[in-house]
């Protein structure tokens, strides 16, 4: 034991004081003069004489529940999405009577603290973005130009000539200039009486820039300007529908919502744009009349006879739904046609994202910490008079302005709001938002836990039924529990009412994954792109490189007697070098994903010969998807072991 001088000293004992006594409550006149005196020690009323009374203060009031469901006061507020506007530009209005209706908070001057979504006008690289959503892919620009767009079909339509049959026949300049003079050669000796018409749109251009109508490929303005600025050639289609005797196209608005998965919606109504002169078949003194054959909204309300109307049933801009409408009125199968505009959207759109899932790796690298991606694209569709669906082209940046220029005096014009275009546009941003909404993840969380607490209760009470005598425990656990869900979620277990109640309902409506299992049979470019992202090697590049390559061909076993590393060597170099002359992104060096898809084809079609193409391809592709995944499984267990 220690010794006594080294033990620890007893804990002092403090005196125990008695307890306070409250005073007694003073009546209310004789507490406001109490106040007052307080009031004046402390010098918060200096020149203010001591005679001025307080008013009693009034009891705080209970807090009370609103009919959506949150609570009175800050701390019960449910939380609201935040949406960065600054850089929205011409979609500003539209979007703003979304937020509005949507009752999410708005940022127009950008915010220190991230937002939840970001709503861009151009591109995805409008802002520096780390976290949240933003409504642009990387990419998506590059992808929906013209020429990109052709490239992009025209692979699909090697594969599967029956499936996309729906996109014209297209050329390119001026790379293609030499095949085009010899195919409509060829065609015209094999059909005399064939005489075509065709269009030329220059790869950047928009609103009509640039695009003219020709009979003859002479016709084509070779001087200057096909060199420094790249177009398409495309067959023009001389028998569309009318209605009116006028020429129209149809612009749809179809939601990207995610790429992998794959996640498309597309809008129930859309706009139809006319032109302002009665059609007819192009002829050599016609050909020129741009309000009788372009359908550009931009050009048409320059014409004189343009009508801007409040009825989405006429004027020069109305409804796809009126159309539609007018269509089965006369008989037409208007279901049909619903299923090949839906069936033009999902193939266009399979032929776009193996490209683009290339553009999203290199600026969101898996692993690394970004922004998830979705956008609205703009699909303008010409309807032949079959009711046949043609893709024209592929918009990024859709307008969404819901108002026009109006000419008030010469040189002065006046913003007028477009009732067509808002009833379109508006819902179409809004349900966007509704689709992508952050907390309704949480929300569903929240719901989940409610209706397990629902269940349990139910349980309880069967068990109450049954066993009276075990019953009080079972229901005071359960009210706990639900006492502990706290007391928003205890009024959702009385009446369940969701934020999006007063809402109309969704007019988008999802095509992918829906119809799924027709389509994925088309996916073999997806199957080739993910191979191209395995052997990139440096996350952030687009291009591959003659090691990447070389590693490729031996991985998968592709080399053999007849095919040597050689061969290989001498097909990665002139198949890239082609490419790269025909302007593709000099910014790297190496094989794009469009050369190394020839590449591809290349070597399937050495290995199967006796098959179609896209059953070579799928073949080759299944080979390599095999010896790489045996090449994977061997590794995991050189790993464990």
């Amino acid at each position: 034991a220690p010794p006594a001088s080294k033990m620890a000293a007893p804990p002092r004992a403090f005196p125990k004081w008695p307890p306070r006594k409250r005073p007694a409550a003073l009546p209310a006149p004789k507490m406001a003069e109490a106040a007052t005196v307080r009031h004046c020690r402390r010098g918060g009323a200096s020149g203010v004489t001591a005679s001025r009374r307080l008013a009693p203060r009034a009891p705080r009031p209970p807090l009370r529940s609103h009919g959506n469901g949150e609570e009175g006061g800050r701390a019960a507020r449910r939380p609201r999405v935040t949406v960065d506007s600054s850089k929205a530009k011409t979609s500003l209005e539209a979007l703003k009577i979304s937020l509005r209706q949507l009752r999410w908070r708005e940022f127009p001057f950008g915010r220190r603290l991230p937002c939840d979504i970001y709503w861009h006008g151009v591109s995805f690289h409008d802002n520096d973005i780390f976290s949240g959503q933003v409504n642009k892919f990387p990419g998506m620009m590059e992808m929906v130009r013209k020429i990109t767009l052709s490239r992009a079909v025209r692979t699909m339509q090697d594969l599967f000539p029956l499936e996309y049959n729906f996109y014209p026949r297209s050329w390119i300049l001026p790379e293609e200039f030499p095949l085009f003079v010899a195919e409509v050669r060829m065609m015209k000796d094999s059909d005399p009486s064939w005489k075509p018409t065709f269009i030329v749109k220059p790869d950047g251009g928009c609103q009509g820039d640039g695009i003219y109508l020709i009979k003859d490929p002479s016709d084509i303005r070779l001087t200057g300007s096909i060199q420094s600025r790249p177009a398409v050639v495309q067959e023009y289609i001389c028998k569309p529908l009318l209605v009116d005797k006028l020429k129209f196209d149809i612009r749809l608005y179809v939601l990207l919502k995610s790429l992998e998965p794959l996640e498309i919606y597309i809008a129930k109504d859309g706009l139809s744009r006319f032109c302002t002169e009665p059609y007819q078949e192009p002829t050599l003194k016609n050909l020129h009349q741009v309000f009788m054959h372009l359908t550009n909204y931009s050009l048409n309300i320059h014409s004189g006879n343009f009508i801007h109307s409040d009825n989405v049933n006429t004027g020069s801009k109305r409804t796809f739904s009126s159309i539609l409408c007018r269509l089965s009125s006369r008989g037409a199968d208007v279901k049909k046609l619903w299923s090949d505009i839906i069936s033009l959207v999902i193939k266009t759109i399979i032929a776009l994202t193996p490209e683009l899932k290339v553009y999203y790796q290199s600026d969101i690298p898996a692993g690394k910490p970004g922004p998830t991606c979705f956008q609205i694209l703009g699909f303008d569709i010409l309807l032949m008079k079959n009711l046949k669906p043609m893709l024209l082209e592929v918009n990024a940046n859709p307008s969404m302005r819901i108002e026009h220029e109006q000419e008030l005096s010469p040189g002065v014009f006046e913003n007028v709001p477009s009732p067509v275009d808002e009833e379109v546009k508006v819902a179409v941003i809004r349900d966007t938002l509704r689709l992508v909404d952050p907390q309704k993840k949480k929300r569903k969380d929240v719901q989940q836990h409610i209706e397990s607490c629902k269940n349990k209760i139910n349980i309880r009470y069967n068990y109450f039924m049954c066993y009276r005598c075990q019953t009080l425990e079972h229901v005071s656990e359960a009210n706990e529990e639900l006492l502990d869900a706290g007391p928003a979620d205890r009024r959702e277990y009385g009446t369940t009412r969701s934020p999006e109640a007063g809402l109309p309902s969704l007019c988008l409506k999802q095509v992918f994954p829906k119809y799924a299992k027709q389509f994925n049979y088309l996916r073999l470019v997806d199957r080739v792109a993910a191979l191209f992202i395995r052997f990139l090697g440096v996350k952030g590049t687009t291009k591959l490189g003659p090691t990447g390559f070389r590693t490729f061909v031996r991985n998968c076993k592709l080399s053999n007697s007849n095919f040597s590393m050689a061969s290989v060597d001498i097909l990665y170099i002139d198949i890239t070098r082609r490419w790269n002359s025909m302007g593709i992104d000099h910014k790297e060096s190496g094989m794009c994903l469009q050369a190394f898809v020839e590449a591809f084809f290349c070597l399937a079609q050495k290995k199967y010969k006796s098959l179609p193409l896209h059953e070579q391809v799928k073949s080759l592709i299944d080979f390599c998807e095999y010896h790489l995944a045996a090449l994977d499984e061997k590794r995991l267990v050189c790993g464990r072991g």
